[in-house]
């Protein structure tokens, strides 16, 4: 039987990271939940259930095999920066996205690196970074009356041929995603940015939106 991955959730008791850890959890995959505070890493690992375990971030990374960050935007560098020698030689999973918000609503912010996953790639060099899971709404993942998510793509980007097929297998493994491979790391720019089109979308059509790629095997 092919190994299971184990997931770290770095920053895993936010919406997005739990919602995801519930997700994978349920199709089997053993799964942590890292936070600076590792009693609430193990609280919110146990309000999921199904094995989940929670520890502090540094922990969490040196036992996994494929960590997922799933922090605010704000705290992003800083936990990339103290998690190299954690996360090297590993699969690292980016779903940031860099946004600012106003009374107009969500807007893409400038990074100097390009983008959040460029800048975790420049924080972790000897990691394989995989920018993935950007417009996958938090809300649906985490409803369990809900035994898939409505159909819809994760876009997987990256350099390493066999990461981002990895990745899309990990998109695959939860009910009603799919993961399609969506270009090169530096591409990931435009599709963090997106994300403030779909909570524009969402907040007009009080909706969970998604992204459905059209004319595919």
């Amino acid at each position: 039987m092919e190994h299971e991955p184990a997931i770290a959730v770095l920053g895993g008791t936010g919406d997005q990271g739990l919602g995801l850890a519930y997700r994978w959890a349920t199709a089997g995959l053993p799964v942590m939940i890292g936070s600076r505070d590792p009693q609430r890493a193990a609280d919110a690992a146990a309000g999921i259930g199904l094995g989940v375990i929670g520890g502090g971030n540094e922990d969490v990374a040196a036992q996994c095999d494929v960590a997922l960050v799933a922090v605010p935007w704000a705290a992003h560098e800083q936990l990339l920066h103290g998690l190299r020698q954690e996360l090297a030689g590993k699969v690292v999973i980016d779903c940031v996205n860099p946004l600012g918000f106003d009374k107009q609503g969500a807007y893409a912010l400038p990074v100097e690196e390009g983008s959040a996953a460029q800048q975790a790639q420049a924080l972790l060099p000897e990691s394989t970074v995989v920018g993935a899971f950007h417009h996958v709404s938090a809300v649906l993942l985490q409803d369990r009356e809900l035994a898939a998510v409505p159909a819809m793509d994760v876009l997987v980007l990256g350099d390493d041929r066999e990461a981002t097929d990895a990745v899309q297998r990990l998109a695959d493994r939860v009910a009603g995603l799919r993961g399609v491979y969506g270009g090169r790391l530096r591409n990931c720019g435009q599709v963090e940015a997106f994300t403030a089109n779909l909570i524009s979308i969402n907040r007009r059509y009080k909706s969970h939106a998604g992204v459905r790629i059209t004319d595919l095997p």
